[in-house]
């Protein structure tokens, strides 16, 4: 990501650099006047913005407590007239008779009783029934408070009252419907609230069920209130997620707002219990603002449409960013006539650096001022000086060049001419059946076509393994082949790239100093070279069977081999030991010193020996196959 910010970033300078200078002047007007301006008028009204919300939400949640008072008076209300109702001992003894009354009887309970019941229902106009439902076969219905209950059987609520036991349980109903059925069309007065009791007596005997009905546009005054405002409207939705509202509510006229698509958002936030929450419906945006009823397991819901806000506030911003423009427009006219009198000699110095490019660096500029043009001209005219210098020198190098290719050249000759000498007399030694010496000087040949032929840093691994069979070939003429080596590398692997005569000199070290216990014991030095590939990298290791050594020697070549330069000098200069014991440690240090140069610091080589038994060198590298394209180990 950063490199592609970079990239960008670059491409974008190359092409600002291409400009006009008046355009550039134009451009930074844009970036230093509209893009702060629009910024900070976008900061600005997010922050109005982000306050008007918060003044409203703070608003409906104050309407709300206020609406949520109303309805725990009436909640009290309704609590209190059925506590009065079920602990009238006349009225629980009438419905738990074992036997009809006879007619003074319900004369003097219709008189006492059931008037009190009407009196409290009265004397609360809000309440809109009481009713008390009986299975008492003895007991007869008393309109409008006592029913049989088998009115009531096929009612959803009712299975729940009788659940609840002696609780309160609250439901809410869409419509007011007559109980006993006395007119021939449907009367409905609308939505309303019902508090049910199960009356049991004694305790822990059905007896009845209490129900206390009040209209909801009684319940939730504000909700239902005949005045409304046209940018907000209060819902109720009920434990099964139904809605009330006042249906010709100007509001929902005026936006049409689905009040389905209202409680779809409520919801999806049904676990909180008080918030807020905006949401658009058909381009339009509105602010919402819940609070929860626990005893009624219900939300009351305030509604306000942002709409007129946002219209008000995007009309500024609008307004705002056209001035901004209207001045950048002037600023430029402004600076289009500037350029004609600021700029006029730096026309006649690009005219001048037009005759350069062509080739003419012959010719002097007539321009005489001060300032940065001054100093522009007097380097322009350092600068046409310096390149006929260095024309000049151009030629002489051009000369001095062509001789070293005739040196190279002649350096090639010679080194051919070696090889075909050595291949003569290897041609002399077969026809006289010196096999071996053919063999040598087959192996001396290669090596020396390999030392010479050095057009790049890098070969592949099979090409540096050739080369250090043709070195063991020649050593084991000098060790009456004592020496053995063994390539255990996979195949496909012999494609890695490696730096020329990185492994060579590891592999002289290992014949150099193996053989010296090796050829007193009479046993056969044995170098083993093998590569391992994991996590993009490769590990070749170079192992031998010689006299190896102690290990504070191998962890004094392995700091030595990562010294600086001037480390490793006074190490030198101090008279410390080498790596190997009469050596310098020079060959290994080269080594690692290229492998870090070209590969990094993290790559290198490291030695691991024991006394006596082995010496072990891993070269770590880049897991890279010359052949393209990465193996199986990638």
């Amino acid at each position: 990501m950063i490199k592609r910010i970079h990239a960008w970033l670059h491409r974008s300078g190359m092409q600002l650099e291409g400009l006009s200078l008046q355009t550039r002047l134009i451009i930074s007007y844009v970036v230093i006047i509209l893009l702060p301006m629009t910024l900070i008028s976008t900061l600005l009204f997010n922050e109005f913005n982000q306050n008007y919300i918060r003044d409203i939400w703070k608003k409906s949640e104050y309407m709300l407590e206020i609406e949520k008072v109303n309805t725990d008076n009436n909640i009290e209300t309704m609590e209190r007239i059925a506590q009065l109702t079920i602990s009238d001992k006349e009225v629980l003894h009438y419905i738990q008779r074992n036997s009809e009354p006879d007619p003074d009887e319900l004369m003097e309970f219709n008189a006492y009783a059931l008037s009190n019941i009407v009196r409290n229902q009265y004397a609360n106009p809000n309440i809109e029934h009481i009713r008390i439902y009986s299975n008492n076969d003895y007991i007869s219905e008393l309109w409008p408070i006592f029913f049989h209950e088998k009115r009531i059987a096929q009612k959803y609520w009712y299975p729940k009252v009788l659940a609840a036991g002696g609780l309160e349980h609250w439901e809410f109903e869409q419509t007011d419907t007559d109980i006993i059925r006395r007119y021939t069309t449907e009367r409905e007065k609308g939505a309303k609230i019902s508090i049910f009791r199960n009356i049991e007596y004694p305790q822990g005997r059905h007896a009845g069920i209490l129900q206390i009905d009040m209209l909801l546009n009684h319940f939730f005054p504000k909700t239902f209130s005949t005045v409304q405002e046209h940018q907000s409207q209060m819902f109720v939705a009920d434990r099964a997620l139904r809605m009330y509202y006042k249906p010709d509510s100007p509001f929902l006229e005026g936006t049409g707002l689905d009040p389905r698509y209202l409680l779809a958002q409520l919801a999806k936030r049904e676990q909180a219990k008080d918030g807020h929450f905006e949401f658009k419906y058909q381009g339009s945006s509105f602010l919402c603002t819940y609070i929860y009823l626990d005893r009624l397991d219900a939300y009351m819901l305030n509604v306000v449409s942002l709409n007129e806000f946002f219209t008000n506030l995007s009309n500024i911003k609008n307004w705002l960013i056209l001035a901004n423009i209207v001045l950048i427009i002037i600023l430029s006219v402004s600076t289009y006539f500037l350029n004609s009198l600021i700029l006029k000699k730096l026309r006649i110095l690009i005219d001048s650096m037009k005759k350069a490019r062509k080739g003419d660096f012959n010719f002097d500029i007539d321009i005489r001022a001060g300032g940065e043009i001054g100093e522009l001209v007097l380097h322009f005219r350092k600068m046409l000086s310096k390149l006929n210098g260095l024309i000049a020198d151009a030629v002489r190098k051009n000369a001095i060049t062509k001789e070293a290719e005739l040196k190279t050249l002649k350096n090639q000759i010679d080194a051919h001419f070696l090889y075909n000498s050595l291949e003569n007399i290897k041609m002399l030694a077969e026809i006289e059946n010196q096999i071996v010496i053919a063999d040598a000087l087959t192996s001396l040949g290669g090596m020396m076509r390999y030392n010479m032929k050095w057009t790049s840093e890098y070969v592949r691994l099979q090409d540096e393994i050739n080369h250090i069979k043709n070195y063991i070939s020649i050593m084991n003429i000098r060790f009456d082949d004592c020496i053995s080596l063994r390539i255990d590398i996979d195949p496909a692997d012999l494609e890695q790239e490696v730096l020329k005569m990185s492994l060579q000199p590891i592999v002289e070290n290992s014949v150099k100093h193996g053989m010296k216990s090796l050829a007193k014991a009479g046993r056969e030095l044995t170098i083993v070279i093998s590569a391992v590939a994991r996590d993009g990298e490769m590990v070749i290791r170079i192992s031998d069977n010689g006299c190896g050594m102690p290990a504070e020697r191998a962890e004094f070549i392995n700091r030595t081999i990562s010294l600086s330069e001037e480390a490793f000098e006074r190490q030198q200069g101090g008279g410390a030991a080498g790596p190997f014991a009469g050596g310098s440690g020079i060959g290994l240090r080269n080594v690692n010193w290229r492998i870090r140069l070209y590969y990094g610091e993290q790559y290198g080589i490291r030695l691991d020996s024991k006394d006596g038994l082995y010496t072990d060198v891993y070269m770590r590298i880049p897991y890279m196959m010359m052949s393209g394209g990465l193996t199986k180990h990638a």
